[in-house]
């Protein structure tokens, strides 16, 4: 092991490495490594034995959390704060200057003499507040400005001369005592944010600024955390990103610094007083009124945030002082104004991408992902994509010509084939001459160790890597071995990585892109592979799942109950596993914590003096070191954070270039504010436990506010074993979220979702629904992407004016139109939920599966009991909408050539709004034009108006089902003409339980084309 000051240099490079998993009967380990033999192309290859990297190659200095450390300095008792001076106002607002207003305090670095501060009012509903050092050089701009290249810095709108007039926010400063600013609301006169009887703290190193916040105050964001949608008052957010596997509360893969707050008032109608909400308990006859404003803090280093139940802090280890406070009033409006202002409206997918995904870690070779295609189609389950680990193919069990055997009949077929590109290359072994791939038994892997390793070397020769501190190559460790990290900010590694995306499309056709491990992760401390590659391959420094010491025994909560004895066993197992790592490893001390002080001017950026609660604790543990060096001399420690950010953008323009024409498909990992414009994101690394299952749904709320809607989970857990019932319940679940994958690790029991006969009934009962209202869920993306509405919907973001929703994280919305009502924990067989805006308020549902309106109407704060026995899912539709659908398919392309169909959702007055919207599904130019459809339905009918040229769509429309329909009919035409008498396909049927109209049959009406024409369909 290197010297650990040698081991915290830093260096990147990025190259495309994707692996694959050995199937399992070839299992052998380190410890017991001997020297391999493999054929290739008639060629017999030798190599020498594994060696595993040390376990304390990981392990970091031993660091106490400030917020946990009880001797930590207060720096608001020894700090002075600043005072303004200078003041100048602008056209859109004002300057200043910032001194310290006494001796520095210099506590966790350099107090920061002179700062400027600008405030401008840049739209009608968006506030600049900066707070920046006031002389800055080339060598030291880069530790506090955020390059706009980088993360886009809102501007001044063109018509905020006119538009910042009418603003309802007003800025506020003051020196008493020192300075401190408020934004105010002011309609309302409310405090939207105020630094007052707080100080400014701003060092080299650390930056703190605090606002109070009213009582028992409903805040929602500050990403990436496992964690409730509400985040309430005793939460400390961290922001660094970390490969990990999803431990709740703390720090995991990206960084999403921003909020929403929202707050209630009872209405006096008799005065128009408003009073704040501050209690859970709210009256169910009283009128609520909500006011939303939301602030963006426009900095990527490592950071906390303390939400406590007086204030909000902010400690920042580096950058500027950059916030936008958005106005709203409702979370809608700041949503759409921070996409389209700041962070970038939301891609559009392709149509294919919202079909079903299958995963997991282990497929062994094409002929096994062949088996399970295979399978899906013989038990009559949706199956739209397979994915798999790969990347320059091994050719002993991955050729290219097997390979492209089963891409032909893969994609002839409709479906599409997704590998993982993880996010560090490996550095060949100059002391293995041949061309050769070697087999790993110990973590069963194949990978390409061949000095003529292209992918190293054509970005070795374009500088594309991070480096040390010293100029050589930072080498860390990832999966195949020591390997190099990309260097997304030097003029090389763009272009490389489009060459080497568009070399290996050429060879597999493959259709989007996986990116893993892009926090950056490191499976050791600083640059370990330096002077140690002629090691390579190497295993990682930790067991794998199925070796000694890591086999899997976990099931879900309540395994026992429903699998006793298979329980038992795995438990008695499991303790013993535990019990031999307890004995092997050392007896536990106390640590000598490490705590540095600053020295003046100095920047320590692998110890920063004031400690974050780092879920890894070391800032480099598990992560590229904080001193790794980029091409233009920024150190990684300003830009950790954006590294998945950066690697997301790389491979959106590569896949560009690969696959021309068509919209790139990506799902990553690690994610910041912004990368919904690339990609979309899946939960990471769960487990198969039903915590899990529900901390998907506000997970999946919150990256709706973060401008990355296509969002899903890791359906059924990835890490531990599945069960049957879980299973069942997450896969029905998991249908209604935009990504839909299930996915799971190495050596745990096979859960796909033809394993259980219940889950494979239970999955194609949800993916019948998710495959007819594919319309509606493209249609949402549609809109997403031009208006920056979201998608997934929080029951509270429907209904604003319910306080008794602010916290509902259990049930969601798809769109405005489908309520979601899953069961969530084990061995139940009904649910509790809410029906938002019923009892009176003008709201009605309808049961997806009997048509039939909801009778069980639920007062503000009140929840009713929905029957939901094992497979079924309760799923509504909110009246006022209709809905258009597809009739199913086994694929979303066979979907697309199907007849279409309208649910039209009557609300209480009987009418009812949607929209629809076609292209090719595909290509980033439509060439051949598009289509929008809006249908309106009201006085016993319903209107189809479409404007565009899309001329593609030939399909006809089979049937309309209308919901709520009071009174017997006798007659339905169209366009004036009895339906009857124009076609006698056409069937009508009016069901007075259901209080359900359904006209069947309408082909030969539309058999040019359901939106060739506008129409009208009316019943009476």
């Amino acid at each position: 092991m290197l010297p650990y000051g040698l081991g915290r240099f830093a260096s990147s490079i990025f190259s495309v490495f994707i692996f694959m998993a050995l199937s399992l009967d070839k299992l052998s380990f380190a410890q017991n490594a001997t020297s391999e033999i493999i054929e290739t192309s008639g060629t017999a290859n030798t190599f020498r034995p594994i060696f595993t990297v040390p376990a304390e190659a990981d392990d970091g200095a031993p660091l106490l959390p400030n917020i946990n450390d009880p001797n930590a300095t207060d720096a608001q008792a020894v700090c002075p704060g600043y005072n303004a001076s200078n003041v100048k106002r602008t056209a859109f607002g004002l300057t200043a200057t910032l001194n310290l207003a006494g001796p520095a305090c210099n506590v966790y670095g350099t107090d920061i003499e002179t700062l400027n501060l600008t405030v401008e009012y840049q739209s009608a509903d968006r506030l600049a507040v900066r707070v920046t050092p006031a002389y800055l050089g080339a060598a030291n701009a880069s530790q506090y400005n955020l390059p706009t290249t980088l993360v886009y810095q809102p501007t001044i709108d063109v018509d905020a001369g006119m538009s910042s007039l009418n603003s309802d926010m007003s800025f506020i400063w003051s020196n008493d005592p020192t300075f401190s600013f408020s934004v105010y609301r002011k309609s309302t006169g409310d405090t939207l944010f105020s630094t007052q009887g707080t100080k400014l703290v701003y060092e080299n190193q650390f930056i703190e600024f605090a606002s109070a916040l009213p009582e028992n105050y409903n805040l929602y964001g500050l990403g990436e955390t496992i964690h409730g949608l509400r985040l309430g008052n005793n939460f400390t957010k961290t922001m660094w990103a970390a490969d990990i596997g999803d431990p709740i509360d703390y720090n995991i893969y990206g960084s999403a610094p921003f909020y929403l707050d929202t707050r209630y008032y009872e209405l006096d109608q008799s005065t128009g007083n408003l009073t704040l909400v501050t209690s859970n308990e709210t009256n169910a006859t009283a009128d609520y009124v909500s006011y939303s404003h939301g602030v963006y803090s426009r900095n990527a280093h490592g950071q906390e945030i303390l939400l406590r139940p007086a204030n909000i802090t902010w400690r920042l280890l580096g950058g500027s002082v950059d916030l936008y406070f958005y106005a709203g009033p409702t979370q809608q409006e700041v949503t759409t104004a921070l996409q389209t202002s700041a962070i970038g409206l939301p891609a559009l997918q392709q149509y294919f991408t919202f079909g079903f995904h299958q995963c997991r870690w282990g497929y062994a070779n094409w002929s096994q992902l062949q088996e399970v295609v295979d399978t899906y189609e013989a038990f009559g389950i949706p199956l739209e994509s397979i994915w798999y680990r790969d990347f320059d193919n091994d050719l002993v069990t991955h050729s290219y010509t097997e390979g492209e055997t089963f891409l032909s009949s893969l994609h002839a077929s409709g479906k599409h084939w997704i590998p993982i590109i993880d996010s560090a290359i490996y550095v060949p072994n100059p002391e293995n001459a041949s061309d050769a791939y070697v087999e790993c038994p110990s973590w069963k892997y194949l990978i390409l160790i061949s000095n003529r390793y292209a992918t190293f070397n054509n970005g070795n020769d374009t500088n594309s890597f991070l480096t040390n501190p010293d100029g050589t190559i930072y080498i860390g460790s990832v999966w195949p071995g020591y390997t190099v990290f990309p260097d997304w900010l030097s003029d090389g590694a763009g272009p490389w990585w489009t060459n080497e995306m568009v070399t290996w499309h050429d060879k597999v056709a493959y259709d989007g892109a996986w990116i893993d491990m892009s926090e950056v992760s490191s499976f050791c401390v600083g640059s370990c592979g330096t002077g140690n590659i002629t090691m390579n391959p190497v295993h990682p420094p930790f067991s794998l799942p199925g070796e000694p010491g890591a086999v899997i025994y976990s099931y879900p909560e309540g395994f026992n109950l429903t699998n006793a004895t298979e329980a038992a066993t795995a438990a008695s197992a499991s303790s013993s596993q535990e019990a031999a790592a307890s004995t092997a490893s050392a007896s536990l001390t106390m640590p000598d914590y490490l705590r540095t002080t600053p020295t003046q001017g100095v920047r320590d950026v692998n110890y920063p003096p004031y400690v974050i609660n780092n879920v890894q604790g070391d800032l480099a543990v598990h992560a590229v070191s904080p001193n790794a060096t980029h091409a233009d001399g920024t150190e990684e420690y300003d830009v950790h954070n954006l590294f998945g950010h950066q690697i997301l953008n790389a491979t959106y323009n590569a896949l560009l270039a690969a696959i021309p024409g068509k919209r790139p498909f990506i799902i990553g990992r690690s994610t910041f504010l912004g990368s919904g414009k690339w990609s979309g994101h899946w939960g990471g690394d769960n487990t198969s436990l039903w915590a899990y299952m529900f901390f998907s749904i506000p997970q999946a709320l919150s990256f709706s506010l973060f401008g990355i809607p296509m969002f899903g989970a890791d359906t059924c857990g990835f890490n531990g074993n599945s069960d049957e019932e879980l299973c069942n319940r997450w896969m029905q679940l998991s249908a209604f979220f935009p990504f839909y994958r299930n996915h799971n690790t190495l050596t745990a029991i096979p859960q796909e979702a033809y394993v259980w006969a219940s889950v494979a009934e239970a999955s194609r009962t949800a993916m019948n629904i998710r495959y007819s209202l594919l319309p509606y869920m493209y249609t949402l993306f549609y809109l997403a992407h031009n208006t920056g509405s979201t998608v997934m919907r929080a029951l509270a973001w429907e209904f604003p004016n319910d306080p008794a929703l602010a916290n509902a994280d259990r049930q969601f919305f798809l769109g405005p139109a489908v309520l979601v009502t899953p069961v969530l924990v084990q061995g139940a067989t009904n649910v509790s939920g809410v029906f938002p805006g019923t009892g009176g308020r003008g709201e009605v549902y309808y049961d997806w599966y009997t048509l039939e309106a909801q009778k069980k109407v639920s007062t503000p704060g009140a929840n009713v009991t929905i029957d939901a026995p094992l497979g079924h899912i309760p799923v509504y539709l909110r009246g006022g909408y209709v809905i258009p659908t597809q009739e199913p398919a086994l694929t979303t392309r066979d979907a697309r050539r199907n007849p279409w169909g309208l649910i039209v959702a009557l609300g209480l007055q009987g009418s009812a709004s949607g929209s629809l919207y076609v292209d090719d599904g595909e290509s980033v130019v439509q060439e051949n034009g598009t289509l929008y459809v809006e249908f309106t339905a009201a006085n016993n009918a319903l209107y189809a108006s479409a404007r565009g040229t899309y001329n593609n769509s030939t399909n006809p429309l089979a049937n309309v089902t209308v919901l709520g329909v009071h009174e017997a009919v006798s007659k339905v035409t169209w366009n004036g003409a009895d339906v009857a008498q124009q076609d006698t396909d056409t069937v009508v049927l009016y069901n007075e339980t259901s209080k359900t109209l359904v006209v069947t049959g309408l082909n030969g009406l539309t058999s040019g084309g359901a939106w060739k024409t506008d129409w009208v369909l009316k019943w009476s």
